[in-house]
């Protein structure tokens, strides 16, 4: 995997010193950090390494992916001003025209705020995997300890194509199949659009975004899961966060808690932003329910594993305190501009 990376590193960062104008260097930074790039390519294959590796090899991506970018807008910088000196020598500029402006695109607030998540959880060496929006109601229910007369199907109210296939409610079915295929350890996060009947309002949407995480391993405590959230909270928010669980109930962890942070803006001494608590609630979590890993063909008596899950959207409202979540989705330039 380290030999992989220092090709790929070199190979793209000669691709650059070789590129002659912008599209040329817009094709190698789809090549390398696009959806299908060398280096997504090579975050699939993160499976293959050994766990004990995987937080070693996360972060020397992140660092190779850091300085692609580096070179990239370095090298951006040079071909602009290149191509500005030769449209000067070659072009008569009318003064009395009005000037042209050109709108770049930029990522959205849920991009940003997912890549961030996605960096931290690579770097302590977890897999992002992806499954299909439309889904089994066996996957998204029954094997999640959530029966056809469960109450938990109200909260969850969403939208059935017929009595077996549903848009999925959350992205845990990702966590069941994957534990079906029997590969332990597992460390994985899974993020994706999910879908629930809800009216459209400043905190709801019929359609939003999950990301879930899942550890299965021997000897796995609820410390485990402690440590794990109070590292995240600290990287997402700053050094100086704290978390504080409250017992809650899901029906696919036992025992289960919400988690809050300690309010980044005031510090936990209480603001209008925290609505003077001095907490923020985040996300809920909890270790994994025998029942649930029974039905995945795991044996409960040898393994154990925690269970998060958190609101894409949420992390971008909370991040960049923003209060309402339409603006999101209402794809207005003034408002997206800011970011």
């Amino acid at each position: 995997m380290k030999e992989k990376l220092a090709k790929i590193r070199e190979e793209i960062l000669k691709q650059i010193d070789a590129s002659e104008n912008l599209d040329k260097l817009n094709e190698v930074r789809v090549s390398a950090l696009g959806k299908k790039g060398a280096l997504t390519e090579l975050l699939k294959s993160m499976k293959e390494v050994a766990p004990q590796d995987r937080p070693k090899v996360g972060q020397m991506v992140n660092e190779v992916r850091a300085e692609i970018e580096t070179a990239l807008e370095t090298e951006k910088a040079k071909l602009e001003d290149r191509a500005m000196e030769a449209r000067l020598k070659n072009e008569v500029i009318d003064v009395t025209l009005p000037a042209k402006k050109n709108s770049v695109g930029h990522r959205h607030p849920n991009t940003i705020a997912l890549e961030e998540v996605e960096r931290i959880f690579v770097g302590m060496g977890y897999e992002v995997v992806r499954g299909p929006e439309v889904e089994k109601d066996y996957y998204n229910f029954e094997a999640l300890n959530i029966p056809k007369d469960h109450p938990a199907r109200d909260e969850q109210d969403t939208f059935y194509i017929n009595e077996e296939i549903v848009l999925r409610t959350q992205t845990s079915p990702v966590q069941v199949r994957t534990m079906e295929q029997g590969k332990l350890p597992i460390r994985m996060i899974a993020p994706g659009r999910v879908f629930r009947s809800d009216e459209v309002d400043a905190t709801h949407s019929p359609s939003f975004h999950q990301i879930e995480g899942l550890v299965i391993d021997k000897n796995i405590t609820f410390a485990d899961l402690k440590g794990t959230l109070a590292e995240f909270a600290k990287e997402l928010f700053g050094e100086d966060t704290k978390v504080k669980f409250r017992p809650h109930h899901f029906p696919f962890t036992e025992p289960s808690a919400e988690v809050d942070v300690s309010c980044f803006k005031c510090g936990g001494k209480g603001c209008r932003f925290c609505k003077g608590s001095g907490w923020i609630e985040i996300l809920g979590c909890g270790m994994v329910h025998p029942k649930v890993l029974k039905m995945c063909n795991i044996d409960p008596e040898e393994y154990s594993g925690f269970a998060f899950g958190v609101g894409l959207e949420r992390i971008a409202l909370l991040k960049y305190e923003i209060d309402d979540m339409r603006l999101l989705y209402e794809n207005d330039i003034r408002f997206l501009k800011q970011f």
